[in-house]
């Protein structure tokens, strides 16, 4: 399927486990995974030919950030936690609806976990959402033109903000780069800011999905407030400043339960 890497359980677990610690030698990778080193070796190689790491002496760590990390590694990143978001979110709606697709591997995820549900519309910026979506039959999908971003797989710009504008859906399900400790959500892209904020302005209900690591995540472009949204699907506790801020507003919070 379009937008799925090939990689193994095992460096998927590897590459969240640097991501999260910032290094690891491969001799602890080894002793972790009960492995040999020239078997971490091959692993970690083939995740530093995808990007997803770099190789540094002794070890390898997380390539340097140039902005956003690379989508590929975004799909690994915390993938049992988004999967947790998807499940809880997607159980939120109902078939026969409308639905407004962003870019990012949670909304991705989502979609997922929607191919079970019969007859929905889909309305999309993002190649990888349209691909999964067009595996059920009952479903019909839209997608948004223009200049394809290279990685990530969707179209933005101001095509994409006039799609979107073409159609009131009945769900918007979108996801952010960060969230500010004031409720603040953030991005790397303006033009990711303008398709976000164009299905916001065009659905009936809004969803936003996003995993834990997300809050007081840094990213520098404004794009709103988290009651701004109708609800707010994520896998941990939101943090007590940020809830505080949702008092009184119509922002609905849902924490997944992986019963832990």
């Amino acid at each position: 399927m379009l937008g799925q890497i090939d990689i193994s359980k095992r460096q998927a677990e590897i590459a969240d486990l640097v991501q999260k610690a910032g290094f690891a030698s491969v001799e602890e990778l080894a002793e972790r995974f009960e492995v040999t080193t020239q078997t971490i070796r091959r692993d970690v190689n083939g995740l530093c030919e995808l990007g997803i790491l770099r190789r540094t002496h002794g070890g390898v760590e997380p390539p340097a950030p140039a902005s956003n990390i690379h989508y590929s590694t975004r799909q690994i990143l915390n993938l049992p936690e988004k999967q947790l978001i998807a499940t809880l979110a997607a159980g939120e709606i109902e078939s026969n609806r409308s639905l407004a697709f962003s870019i990012g591997t949670t909304p991705e995820i989502v979609m997922q976990a929607l191919t079970g549900h019969e007859n929905l519309a889909i309305f999309t910026n993002n190649l990888n959402v349209a691909f999964t979506a067009s595996v059920n039959p009952t479903f019909q999908v839209t997608i948004a033109g223009g200049r394809l971003r290279h990685g990530d797989r969707d179209v933005l710009g101001s095509s994409a903000q006039a799609f979107f504008s073409n159609y009131k859906v009945d769900i918007g399900i979108f996801g952010v780069a960060g969230v500010d400790e004031d409720g603040t959500l953030l991005d790397f892209h303006e033009d990711e800011v303008a398709a976000r904020q164009s299905i916001l302005a065009n659905c009936r209900r809004s969803f936003l999905v996003l995993d834990h690591s997300k809050f007081r995540r840094s990213a520098h472009v404004r794009g709103g407030h988290l009651s701004d949204v109708d609800a707010v699907f994520t896998d941990r506790s939101v943090p007590q400043a940020i809830l505080a801020g949702l008092q009184g507003t119509k922002t609905e919070v849902h924490v997944a339960d992986d019963g832990s």
